[in-house]
């Protein structure tokens, strides 16, 4: 991973887990440079760059700052389901239904960057929010960036924990809308045909490429999402 992305990647966590609230000032270039023994250009490259896709604000003389959330326009926090669930004292679980490699569909294909038919590690897992399921997140992963992804137990460590150790993560994309479910997707959310749903799609890369595509499904009556988006451009 390149040191400028591991200073960025350093930031969104200070960011998304809320101990840099918005408008809380950022490490200087020399302090970043000096943490994590990197040059001040690297430094400055990786505030720029934070700065561009509007999560900080840069001001001469005054410093660098956490931009406000209505700001954010090119960041949505990356929420690891556990800790989101734990956070609110509740009890977390995970059901493990599928962990198979199977050959890629031309959708997966194309947004893990990948041939297709191509061999991918597929997972399906069901996240529950005391005993009630709150998340289906079906995954797909490059089995070139993540070879052993199919040998973890994601009953005790979830995906997102497992990823974010072994390739940790530079960029995400997302994609949300609005669903009705199918009758698979009803069953493992114990839910009726008619409960709207919300599904997030994303797309997570590390420097090495395209780690995974999620298909992340919510009962929209169990879920919400949380403080750190603007849709105000979608």
């Amino acid at each position: 991973m390149a040191k400028f992305s591991t200073i960025k990647q350093h930031i969104y966590q200070k960011i998304e887990s809320g101990e840099w609230p918005e408008n809380h000032p950022v490490s200087s270039e020399n302090a970043l440079a000096e943490e994590f023994s990197v040059s001040r250009m690297t430094a400055r490259r990786a505030l720029q760059e934070l700065a561009d896709e509007g999560l900080v604000i840069r001001t001469q003389g005054a410093g660098t700052f956490v931009a406000p959330i209505k700001s954010q326009t090119s960041f949505m926090a990356i929420r690891n389901i556990a800790d989101e669930v734990r956070s609110r004292g509740h009890d977390y679980r995970a059901k493990v239904h599928h962990m198979r490699v199977q050959q890629a569909s031309s959708q997966v294909a194309e947004a893990l960057a990948l041939e297709p038919g191509a061999d991918v590690l597929h997972s399906t897992i069901v996240h529950y929010e005391n005993d009630k399921p709150v998340q289906l997140e079906e995954r797909y992963v490059n089995p070139n960036l993540v070879p052993d992804y199919l040998k973890q137990d994601f009953s005790k460590v979830t995906p997102h924990e497992y990823l974010c150790v072994v390739t940790p993560l530079t960029e995400a994309s997302h994609q949300i809308e609005a669903i009705l479910p199918i009758s698979a997707v009803c069953q493992y959310l114990s839910i009726d045909r008619h409960e709207p749903c919300l599904r997030i799609i994303r797309r997570t890369w590390s420097s090495g490429g395209v780690v995974s595509y999620a298909i992340l499904t919510h009962p929209g009556s169990r879920f919400k999402l949380g403080g750190h988006l603007n849709f105000s451009n979608s």
